[in-house]
């Protein structure tokens, strides 16, 4: 494998892990209107509170990645979607500001709407930027040529309340598994009803793509690709399937794992539909690509940095696993 394929693997690495750990904690963040009472608030708030800020992290080590690896796309993204993930960043500042004071306030209800104002944003706007980037972003001589809404159409707002749904699925079965009693058992509902959601959307998402963009079509069904790429549908379908029937049976573990499958299996069919293309619908990774002295000297510090806060992250969920308590302990 070359340098150019090891950095594309480390972002796709560091965006898939930012989307699965912040996610679940972005998809309670939503949930959090939807509690009884301000006790199962905290207890919603204390599941998160251990692990949210590494999960965090990524966004930084991704964004450092990419402007490292691939400077074209950081160039291009930040200028045509500025609006958009400026609004993603005050999303989670807003989100933060509002954990921080809650814990310390007396007067719940405002940093309450806070802490979910800033989860639906800082969602949202990952979905507007996920369909903006699936529509294409206009260039001209490698610069951004368009205008400052081309991001916003009718496949982004689609996009962006399909990542409502599917940050509600992540965040409901991990509440499924790390809480008890009345929060437990709405969140069961609650992950069902997201779960059909995202079915929906899925099918919506794998109808309307092909229509709003048909190099899809022509890409999927490319040799040797059209042999592979069939894997990530079949385990989408499998992961789903597999998560209703572990909620029926009100499992515990099964359903988180399964819609982190879910997520995984469309993460990767999206990859798979686009390679070797980054910047859609022309720009390929090796016109993207840093030059190779760059590329091997940050890969020494990434092969430093990569795994110490993997192991740091690893350690962190293994000191709090298990069940969060109403006064906010593990057990």
């Amino acid at each position: 494998m070359d340098l150019v394929h090891v950095w594309l693997c480390l972002v796709g690495l560091v965006v898939i892990l930012y989307v699965v750990l912040d996610g679940f904690s972005l998809g309670v963040g939503l949930l959090f209107p939807f509690a009884g009472n301000e006790a199962e608030r905290d207890e919603l708030i204390n599941s998160i509170a251990p692990v949210w800020d590494a999960n965090q992290t990524w966004v930084v080590f991704g964004g450092g990645a990419l402007f490292a690896s691939f400077p074209l796309i950081y160039t291009v993204l930040f200028s045509a979607l500025y609006i958009p993930l400026l609004t993603f960043l005050f999303g989670l500042i807003f989100r933060g500001v509002a954990f921080e004071f809650r814990v310390n306030s007396s007067r719940k209800g405002v940093w309450n709407l806070a802490f979910f104002a800033g989860s639906l944003i800082a969602t949202i706007s990952q979905g507007f930027v996920l369909g903006a980037y699936l529509s294409g972003i206009q260039m001209d001589q490698n610069r951004f040529s368009g205008g400052a809404f081309d991001w916003l159409n009718a496949f982004s707002i689609m996009t962006g309340l399909a990542l409502i749904a599917g940050y509600c699925l992540m965040g409901s079965t991990y509440l499924i598994l790390k809480t008890t009693g009345n929060v437990q058992q709405r969140a069961f509902r609650q992950a069902f009803w997201s779960a059909v959601a995202v079915t929906g959307f899925l099918g919506i998402v794998s109808i309307w793509t092909p229509i709003h963009d048909m190099s899809f079509v022509s890409r999927w069904m490319s040799e040797p690709r059209v042999y592979v790429v069939w894997v990530f549908p079949v385990m989408g379908i499998a992961a789903m399937t597999t998560l209703f029937i572990h909620l029926k049976k009100k499992s515990e573990i099964i359903p988180f794992i399964s819609s982190l499958f879910v997520f995984l299996s469309a993460y990767l069919g999206l990859q798979a539909a686009i390679y070797p293309y980054v910047i859609l619908p022309s720009v390929t990774l090796y016109d993207a690509v840093a030059q190779t002295r760059t590329l091997e000297f940050t890969l020494w510090g990434v092969s430093i940095c990569l795994p110490v806060i993997l192991a740091y992250i690893i350690y962190s969920y293994w000191v709090f696993r298990g069940k969060i308590g109403t006064e906010g302990l593990y057990h």
